[in-house]
């Protein structure tokens, strides 16, 4: 047996598999490093998230888009998907309305009921908010309620154009989004959040 032939018959598997695994890398998923606390608790700080590309965009789908900042900066973002194209959505005190129709959001529940307890000031304590807990604390001690829009009300309407889709973050006290910055278009959108690589327990997908 040739030098060449033993050789692929040693290695080949490897090599090809680590081909595959750089040519699906370069254009089918990449890794994502959660960043903040806007999309707490469903999302934590420092996860990393495996970010699949060239999937259909569905409501209530954690997505990777790209964001310009106000120094022209762009920056990768994880929001959840609430409103689709042409949708008329609705906020009404924690409530929400998708073109007309109540809508429940049970990935806020949780934050919702801390929220009606305390206005989460038991929530954004400890190590994990060493550096902008004061500051959480007061936006949330100031909130009428757990969404909101920019201007602070409970009550408004965002309607959404043939290529826009509404993106907030699950930590809605918190989180600057759609709500501050517009409405995202699909060019924005790189890929969808399918689940959670680091740490590895316990095991999550979106």
């Amino acid at each position: 047996m040739s030098g060449f032939r033993k050789f692929m018959k040693e290695w080949g598997f490897f090599i090809l598999f680590m081909a595959t695994l750089l040519l699906t890398r370069l254009f089918l998923w990449s890794p994502f490093l959660v960043s903040g606390h806007s999309m707490d608790p469903t999302l934590a700080d420092g996860e990393y998230l495996l970010e699949v590309r060239y999937l259909p965009i569905d409501r209530f789908d954690i997505v990777v888009a790209k964001e310009t900042d106000e120094n022209g900066n762009e920056k990768r973002i994880v929001k959840r998907v609430i409103g689709m194209p042409g949708d008329t959505i609705k906020y009404e005190n924690d409530q929400l309305y998708i073109n007309g129709k109540k809508t429940d959001e049970p990935y806020l529940a949780d934050y919702i009921k801390k929220f009606q307890k305390d206005k989460l000031q038991s929530t954004y304590v400890g190590k994990d908010y060493t550096d902008n807990g004061t500051f959480f604390r007061k936006l949330a001690s100031q909130a009428q309620a757990f969404t909101v829009d920019k201007e602070g009300s409970p009550v408004f309407t965002i309607k959404l154009l043939d290529d826009e889709y509404l993106l907030l973050g699950d930590d809605r006290i918190v989180s600057k989004d759609s709500r501050q910055v517009g409405a995202f278009k699909s060019s924005q959108i790189q890929g969808e959040a399918k689940f959670r690589f680091w740490p590895l327990l316990p095991f999550k997908t979106y």
